[in-house]
């Protein structure tokens, strides 16, 4: 079986350290080792050294919500895929509809998983559409656009180190997510995508996650009808025991 990601990203949350670490060790305790599970916490910057210190067993892999695109140098509050890589990150997410609402455009996000391949780093890169371009019909011109730009110039031999989220920017938040039956088409269209765009003639290999309010109700069947490789999880991984709900639906 193919291996499974549970992704929780914190983002600017919670508000201190100890209900970090709180939240973290409640996580923490009650899951076990799995190689056929992935579960991944993306806190805060701030929170990642002392949550590192915290990884008994390392059950919890740590990632990080975003990096900058130089290794070092004068770029004041910016944190390097260097950095992060020393404390321990395995993935990082870039792309996320809320950094692009904020000035990431895909030359950025380009740049950024460039340097966390450089790096060793698996870079999440999250992709979707608004719901004005759904509206539209726009979606499939949409994902394409960002993956090609995403990853351009990047060499054949890294593309499978990627992993695809996709999040519908409609979707995030709004407790209304995308169908389990439209994320399969999407998934399809994305892996006939990285054929094309790439000449790539095996895409099995290629993680796809989606994400948007994704909850212990629904998780399950994302993996099993939409046939993705796991999920991008927001506020449900702000909560110890919907988490875990969603994670042991996968044991």
């Amino acid at each position: 079986m193919k291996k499974i990601f549970i992704i929780g990203n914190w983002k600017c949350n919670p508000t201190s350290l100890s209900e970090a670490k709180n939240l973290f060790l409640s996580i923490n305790k009650k899951i076990k080792k799995k190689r056929k599970i992935e579960t991944v916490i993306c806190p805060p910057f701030v929170y990642l050294y002392p949550l590192a210190q915290l990884n008994r067993g390392h059950k919890i892999v740590l990632g990080a919500q975003d990096t900058f695109f130089e290794e070092k140098g004068a770029f004041t509050g910016q944190v390097s895929a260097v950095m992060l890589k020393d404390l321990g990150c395995k993935y990082v997410i870039v792309g996320h509809s809320e950094k692009r609402a904020h000035g990431d455009n895909d030359e950025i996000i380009n740049k950024k998983i460039h340097i966390l391949l450089k790096e060793n780093l698996t870079p999440i890169l999250c992709i979707g559409e608004t719901k004005e371009e759904r509206e539209k019909k726009q979606t499939f011109e949409k994902i394409k656009y960002q993956i090609q730009e995403g990853l351009r110039k990047v060499a054949k031999k890294y593309l499978h180190k990627v992993i695809i989220a996709y999040e519908p920017i409609w979707a995030i938040g709004t407790n209304k997510p995308c169908p389990p039956e439209s994320v399969l088409t999407i998934s399809i269209f994305i892996r006939k995508t990285f054929s094309a765009l790439f000449g790539l003639k095996k895409t099995d290999k290629i993680a796809i996650l989606y994400g948007g309010s994704v909850n212990a109700d629904n998780a399950k069947r994302y993996v099993e009808e939409a046939r993705v490789n796991g999920l991008l999880i927001g506020s449900s991984s702000l909560k110890a025991e919907e988490f875990l709900k969603i994670i042991f639906s996968f044991y």
